[in-house]
């Protein structure tokens, strides 16, 4: 009996350990198994987030399939122009077939729709859209949206010219009161004319930074055009540029490539020029206003321009920009050299007594060959010698050129 009861507790604590044994092994087993569950239960959500975006990468793809769908089944759309309106009615004309139909005007387009506009209409003639005027591709490119970067400062020796363009050109678009209070129209136009590097560009430029307008440059080759018709569209649509962009000024530069004495050598060539020259003296005075647009053009042979294109109405002012004197190119020579390091025997006023009779073009090289004289010697002052140097080396080369030319 006693023995019986001494084995008891023994027993009892076995058990204990037994059962303890086997909580902590169940334990493991279910954090294993709760590890297993986490790294599965990532390993889904990584996988539905994968599903969901491929899902979404098919949604955009099928809205792209379904626009690209529409736009291919969808009808084409016409162009027509508007010729009347009449309250919230539109008399317009289909291109190519010419065909004439009143058309509701839609709300939206009220304030847009006037004749001339062009429009796009659908097969039902509604109007779906109301398009930009139509303006040849040339024409764009030739346009300067911002101000040349260049001031009256940095001409010298034209006062004289300075003030006669600023007079035709800049206060008429900067003080137009001044005219009305007069009672006159400031004059239609400037053509100036002089020899090569005068700086006629150059004042077209310093005139439209002045008058803070658009500046649209172009020569008179670019209205010389293969196609028959082409020169004569390019000048119109050049013109509309110009008024819509106004206040605005056309420079033509080079103008006796299109403004030549009218000839007929019985080429279609020769034809188109002179049709070209017609729309652009249309253009300049015609029954169209040209509001604030003001037109200067520059040419070196002012004996090759048609009569019809000098006469008053078109070019009002036609002025010439002659080679610079002694004191003019003493001013030249002065703004080219102004920010460049001089030696103290630098003498402007000589140097101005030997460039008798070059232009203005023909200073401004002398000074950049001087400083690539000094940049050739590792200096660091411009000197009298360097100019001179430089002076030598221009007019020789312009003499060879000449010579040349008369032999070629």
């Amino acid at each position: 009996m006693s023995d019986a009861t001494a084995n008891t507790p023994i027993e009892n604590t076995n058990n204990t350990v037994d059962t303890a044994e086997e909580m902590d092994s169940e334990i493991e087993s279910l954090k294993k198994e709760n590890e297993e569950l986490r790294v599965q239960s990532e390993s889904m959500r990584a996988k539905l987030l994968e599903a969901n975006m491929l899902a979404n990468n098919y949604l955009e793809e099928m809205e792209k399939l379904k626009e690209q769908l529409e736009r291919i089944t969808s009808p084409p759309l016409f162009i027509a122009t508007v010729m009347e309106t009449e309250d919230d009615m539109a008399l317009i004309r289909q291109h190519g077939n010419n065909q004439e139909v009143v058309t509701q005007i839609p709300a939206e387009f009220k304030d847009e729709i006037e004749p001339g506009v062009r429009v796009s209409i659908n097969a039902a003639f509604s109007i779906v859209s109301v398009m930009r005027k139509a303006t040849d591709m040339r024409a764009q490119i030739m346009e300067v949206i911002s101000s040349p970067d260049v001031d009256y400062d940095m001409i010298g020796g034209l006062d004289d010219v300075l003030n006669e363009v600023i007079e035709s050109v800049e206060m008429p678009l900067t003080e137009p009161e001044l005219f009305d209070k007069i009672g006159i129209e400031p004059p239609s136009g400037v053509l100036m004319y002089g020899d090569p590097g005068t700086g006629k560009t150059l004042i077209a430029k310093a005139v439209a930074s002045r008058a803070h307008a658009s500046f649209i440059r172009m020569s008179g080759s670019d209205l010389v055009q293969k196609f028959i018709g082409e020169g004569a569209r390019l000048v119109k649509d050049v013109f509309q540029m110009a008024r819509d962009k106004s206040p605005c000024i056309l420079f033509i530069d080079e103008i006796d490539a299109v403004g030549g004495m009218r000839t007929h050598d019985g080429t279609t060539g020769s034809a188109e020029v002179n049709r070209t020259m017609l729309q652009l003296l249309s253009e300049m005075d015609g029954f169209e206003p040209r509001g604030q647009v003001k037109i200067i053009a520059a040419t070196n042979r002012i004996d090759l321009l048609d009569p019809a294109l000098l006469r008053p109405g078109r070019f009002d002012r036609v002025i010439e920009v002659p080679i610079p004197d002694e004191k003019a190119r003493e001013d030249i020579f002065r703004i080219h050299t102004r920010h460049m390091n001089l030696a103290d025997d630098v003498d402007m006023t000589k140097l101005a007594k030997m460039a008798n009779g070059l232009s203005g073009a023909d200073l401004k090289i002398i000074v950049k060959e001087a400083g690539m004289f000094v940049l050739r010697r590792r200096g660091e002052q411009i000197t009298m010698k360097d100019l001179t140097e430089a002076f030598n080396k221009v007019t020789t080369e312009e003499e060879q050129n000449t010579a040349s030319g008369m032999f070629a």
